[in-house]
């Protein structure tokens, strides 16, 4: 009985530990985007004619980071016991 507590012990904690993982990974991409976007904004404000290829720029970048939180959120289930 024993045996299976501190099994059940080691799979909350790992559990817990990619809970808390992830919330640490998802802080850079959270910032990427605002950033992403805010600067987007400001460059389009500057030169509305450059509007277009700004916006492309933008969602790409936007997928990038978000492929970032993804990441983070798949990796913690990749390496687990």
């Amino acid at each position: 009985m024993s045996a299976e507590l501190v099994n059940l012990a080691a799979a909350t904690t790992a559990g817990r530990l990619g809970a808390v993982a992830y919330g640490l990974a998802a802080i850079g991409p959270g910032v990427g985007i605002g950033l992403v976007f805010g600067h987007s904004i400001e460059a389009m404000a500057r030169q509305p004619e450059a509007m277009p290829v700004i916006r492309t720029n933008m969602f790409l970048g936007f997928a990038l980071c978000e492929v970032l939180a993804l990441l983070g959120l798949v990796v913690p289930f990749i390496f687990q016991k």
